[in-house]
Formats: structure tokens, sequence, C-alpha cells
């Protein structure tokens, strides 16, 4: 049985000032949004963080920018958050981007112990300036090192008590990888079951990679409200 806490900010009080941190979701779906919200409160500052993106502006990873937590952003893409893309401009936040299917592998790759891999993405553009470069069977390919936290922040549908997890439709995104990733995972879970409730051939995340659970529910929020005009 693993450690289920009752308070977020208990469950973070140890991560310090300059740590790297792994952090599940897409925009806005499945990601930890209470786990984020108890970083805001902690203050804790120079973090790295390694996620798809920095969703929006004022929810989720957007409060750690606008309070200027965040040291180093290791991501996909910019876009959605006008807070991101002003520190991006200023020069007051760096930024190491990465094609998203290379970032789900460097992940991938962290958790299982593989230091690097070569890919065919972001040859011959600024992604593969300064790295090893090789050719197998006449195609040129750039070496990747794989990323590992000192913490990850994963959003689960249901878990256990033991710690195996189980994720919602797309919800699931890169939370499963990044639970594989960092020394210490933290699991916030929508709903909490008995060891042995859950069936293991649905399970995602067995329960080897979480360290620490939490019951969180969420607000669900709408990243982008398209409407059709009569």
């Amino acid at each position: 049985m693993k450690p289920i806490f009752s308070s977020f900010k208990e469950a973070i009080k140890d991560i310090k000032e300059g740590a790297v941190i792994m952090v599940g979701g897409f925009g806005l779906c499945g990601i930890p949004e209470n786990l984020l919200l108890a970083l805001v409160e902690i203050e804790v500052k120079n973090l790295t963080i390694i996620s798809n993106n920095c969703g929006v502006d004022n929810w989720g990873l957007g409060l750690l920018l606008k309070n200027k937590q965040i040291k180093k952003m290791i991501g996909s893409y910019v876009g959605e958050n006008k807070e991101f893309e002003r520190q991006v401009l200023t020069g007051e936040i760096e930024v190491e981007l990465v094609p998203q299917g290379t970032l789900a592998e460097r992940i991938r790759a962290g958790g299982a112990g593989i230091p690097a891999f070569y890919t065919p993405a972001g040859v011959g553009t600024p992604i593969a300036s300064g790295k090893e470069r090789r050719v197998f069977n006449g195609r040129e390919y750039v070496l990747e090192e794989a990323l590992v936290a000192d913490f990850s922040l994963v959003s689960a549908w249901k878990g256990d008590k033991m710690g195996n997890l189980v994720y919602n439709k797309t919800a699931q995104n890169f939370n499963p990888m990044i639970a594989t990733a960092g020394s210490i995972t933290i699991a916030e879970v929508e709903e909490l079951y008995e060891i042995g409730e859950l069936d293991p051939n649905i399970v995602h995340t067995p329960s080897i990679y979480i360290q620490r659970l939490i019951v969180g529910q969420k607000q669900k929020r709408i990243e982008r409200l398209t409407i059709k005009n009569k």
C-alpha cells in the first residue's frame, strides 16, 4: 500500500527550488490540476518543467508561469498561452522545443532506462544543431537523449491503494510515460479503490512506478470553447 495524502501541499512539500518536474496532460486534458495549485501555493521557484505544453493562461501550468516559478520549459509548443509567449519573447524563460513524438519517446526512454536513441525527426533543422548524427540505411538520424525528472506529477481517473492507475480516454495522453520517468511519482486520482477492486486487465500504469497518492476532483475546464453561429 502506497502513502495516501489528504493534503496536496503535504504531498509536494519536498519539491525544492531548482527541481526538475514532469507534468502529465495535454493542454488542460489530464493535468494534475490540484497538485499544480499546491505548487503555486508553496511558491517554489526556478523549476524546470517537462510537459507537452504550458496549457492556458491562469490555469494549470499557466499559474506557475504567471507566478514566475518556471525557469526552463521543455515541451512541444508555445501556443494557447499568451503569458508563455510573452516570457519567451522577452527572454524571461528558457525554452527547449522538441517535436512531440520525440518528446514522448525521450520521456519513455528515460522511464525505461535507455539513455538515448536515434530519430529522423529534426534532421536538417535547428533542433539537430550540436547533436550527434548518423546514417542508417541511407537515412540520416539525430541522437536524442532521454529525459528524467526529480518528480513526476500525473493525473488518473481511477487508482487503487497499491498505486495501480487507470486513465480516462484521451486524458491518458502523456501521463503513463511520465509516471515512469520520475524519481518520485505523485498520482492525483479522481476515484480511489481498495487493493484488488480494479481489474488488472484495464490498468495502464502499474503500482511499481507510483510513490504517492492523493484524491482530487477535477474542474474539467474547456481549453477553447467553439460554438456554431446561427
